[in-house]
């Protein structure tokens, strides 16, 4: 906390000492092929006017279409390295978990607010525990309703997308089946098998049977089912999932897509090694759950710049970060979503927004070296502390 702040022009601009001030850092996202940026202008202006002071690295946006003069002109002040960023801020506010090279350079204390997906990577856990962070993980923030208020935009896009990369995988040159995903008069559609009937299974249905692909989504719930049904278009059929229904699905199935998540934990394996046999050659597996270990069980994350590979003439696509791809529309997105939350942070500190808002209470995964989000401490088999105990 503190008086008052440098502004863009080096001089101090003195506040209201009533208010609490936080300094917020933006850093360029590092990870393969991550164009998306944790903050727009917009929110950085937001930030401004309630009197806190943002730090952005130079170039952060640019891969989102946001130059430095545009953070400049909102209020935020351009540093030139991410090592800077960290040094400085009390909160940061990224898109993607940290990555190997930026552990070293988060302080004790700290405030991380960002995707995490611990439940996937034990060596992430392990750097924060060690680092002491609070890291706050878009992906539990978690309504009374059971949605997920942060994950929803990037879910929205990573499902209409999947259909998108589906679509181009499934041509011969790709490695696919060589079908238009719409057929043409005389000859079929392609048929797209979805699992899971949440936001990104949702959207992939969607988007597939607006490009007359002949869709079935797969779901456990019936009153879901019966939801979807309902909504989605004529060529979306509804079926039960359970492990007799997939491997029926699955045999005739061109494009699949992994759609299932469990707030926080690790995807299950709804499609085994086992099951590739049973599938035609050159099928397109899309393997949305990627970042929560992957609902398929031969998936291994892979990048925008490999973003595929092979196993028993199975094409299988897996990249961790699709929204990356189209960062543009990611970027405000996820800050129109984000920004409310933040502010919450920044304007009573993270001890006190989490206590007065249970949604940002549960994104709380792990603080000062403790697990405080069960289904982190079950992945991996580690000690957890009631977030009461913390705050």
């Amino acid at each position: 906390m503190q008086l008052g702040f440098a502004n863009s022009d080096n001089q101090t601009k003195f506040v209201n000492p009533n208010i609490t001030i936080m300094i917020i850092g933006v850093p360029k996202e590092i990870k393969n092929n991550e164009n998306r940026v944790g903050l727009t202008p917009a929110g950085v202006s937001a930030f401004t006017r309630a009197n806190h002071q943002v730090y952005v690295q130079a170039t952060a946006g640019n891969g989102s279409g946001f130059s430095d003069e545009e953070y400049a002109a909102a209020g935020a002040i351009i540093l030139p390295s991410i090592e800077e960023i960290y040094g400085k801020a009390e909160m940061i506010i990224k898109v993607k978990e940290p990555i190997e090279k930026e552990y070293p350079l988060i302080k004790e204390g700290q405030l991380l607010f960002t995707y995490f997906h611990f439940a996937s990577y034990e060596p992430l856990t392990n750097a924060m525990f060690e680092r002491k962070a609070v890291c706050l993980a878009y992906e539990t923030v978690e309504k009374k309703d059971r949605s997920l208020p942060l994950l929803v935009p990037m879910s929205e896009v990573a499902g209409r997308m999947s259909i998108q990369e589906g679509a181009k995988y499934l041509e011969k040159p790709m490695g696919g089946r060589g079908i238009l995903l719409g057929g043409v008069p005389g000859v079929k559609p392609a048929q797209v098998l979805v699992l899971g009937g949440g936001i990104v299974g949702t959207q992939a249905a969607k988007m597939a049977a607006g490009m007359a692909a002949d869709v079935t989504i797969m779901d456990i719930s019936i009153p879901r089912l019966r939801e979807l049904d309902d909504i989605l278009p004529a060529n979306v059929k509804t079926v039960f999932s359970n492990d007799y229904n997939i491997k029926e699905a699955i045999k005739t199935a061109d494009l699949i897509v992994g759609a299932v998540l469990i707030p926080g934990a690790k995807a299950p394996h709804l499609i085994t090694r086992d099951m590739l046999g049973l599938m035609r050659k050159g099928t397109v597996l899309v393997d949305v759950a990627v970042d929560q270990g992957g609902c398929i069980e031969t998936c291994k994350p892979t990048t925008h710049e490999n973003p595929t590979y092979e196993i028993d003439g199975i094409i299988h696509y897996c990249v961790a970060n699709m929204p990356g791809a189209v960062p543009y529309t990611s970027t405000l997105a996820l800050t129109n979503a984000t920004l409310p939350y933040a502010l919450q942070l920044a304007n009573k500190g993270w001890k006190q927004a989490c206590v007065d808002n249970e949604e940002l209470r549960l994104g709380l995964n792990v603080v000062h070296g403790k697990v405080v989000y069960k289904g982190v401490s079950d992945a991996f088999g580690l000690p957890f502390t009631p977030v009461a105990e913390i705050l």
